[in-house]
């Protein structure tokens, strides 16, 4: 699959309008520079031997060079992706709380008026955009005359923990809200599919109380569906987090690839891409081993 990646990323940017030597040298070089400029790059070789060239450089984890001025990519994705990865990390917790704690009382009270709410706010949040959701949030809590959130930035690391989570509130809200939306609905479900099998009716006519039933059994049996959803959902985190860093004015991969397409920098768009699809790749990875740790009935398939 990463393979495939890399393949489409680079045919993809292959594919783009413009030409890299002008981008690099400036539209006013000359034609021979230009030329030069291609020949030392490979740029004049067929597209199988830079796609070749370009995997044996992300071998060495090398990811090439900007545009004059040239900074090291690797360097450069080095100081940006933490940033996108702690504010993807709190959208997964933020998503993760929401889809329990409402997913298990819709299922409880189900078709009762708890059950009615937290449908209404599933469908809700499933409808907003996290960038519009971002600049409401922004609207309500970042502007006025007593502010509770910064409106952009993040802290300094003399501010502490507490400076750094309260600039990262906001954003991870505005992540968080839409992904939990669906995962309330597969949590629900998941538990309503659960709470209607004979071990349930089993245990309960035994004498093992509903809670405990509910807690040991029930819930770490319907986990598997939503952690499944939850790793395909983090590309959406990664990507959204993408957008919203550009809301926030964080200094994260949005940033990066923003200037990488403004400026035609190829090798920096290609590098933020395959970062983030690897990083994808990584995560699904994570959640298949998961699954053992939720039900290991699966380690005996």
């Amino acid at each position: 699959m990463i393979l495939g990646i890399t393949l489409l990323v680079f045919l993809v940017l292959q594919a783009a309008p413009g030409d890299q030597a002008s981008s690099a040298l400036g539209e006013g070089a000359s034609e021979e520079a230009k030329q030069q400029y291609r020949q030392e790059n490979g740029l004049n070789d067929p597209l199988v031997v830079q796609y070749f060239a370009f995997l044996a450089k992300l071998l060495q984890f090398d990811l090439g060079v900007t545009t004059p001025p040239a900074k090291s990519v690797a360097s450069m994705i080095g100081s940006a992706f933490p940033l996108t990865l702690q504010l993807t990390f709190l959208g997964v917790i933020i998503a993760v709380v929401l889809s329990l704690v409402f997913g298990i009382l819709g299922a409880l009270y189900r078709d009762k008026w708890p059950d009615q709410l937290v449908r209404v706010f599933s469908i809700a949040a499933i409808a907003t955009p996290s960038f519009w959701l971002g600049i409401l949030l922004i609207q309500w809590f970042a502007l006025g005359s007593s502010p509770l959130f910064p409106s952009g930035g993040i802290a300094t690391p003399e501010s502490g923990f507490g400076g750094w989570l309260n600039s990262m509130a906001l954003p991870a809200l505005a992540l968080g809200i839409p992904v939990s939306a669906s995962l309330i609905r597969v949590v629900r479900t998941s538990m309503v599919e659960e709470l209607d099998r004979d071990y349930v009716r089993t245990a309960i006519g035994n004498g093992v109380p509903y809670r405990e039933v509910v807690s040991r059994n029930v819930l770490r049996n319907a986990l598997v569906t939503p952690v499944t959803v939850l790793g395909l959902r983090v590309g959406y985190l990664l990507g959204g987090a993408v957008v919203i860093e550009m809301i926030f004015a964080l200094p994260g991969m949005g940033q990066l690839i923003l200037n990488g397409i403004t400026n035609l920098d190829v090798n920096l768009v290609q590098g933020v891409v395959l970062t983030i699809s690897v990083t994808f790749v990584l995560v699904n990875i994570v959640v298949d081993l998961l699954y053992l740790l939720i039900n290991p009935r699966i380690r005996t398939v």
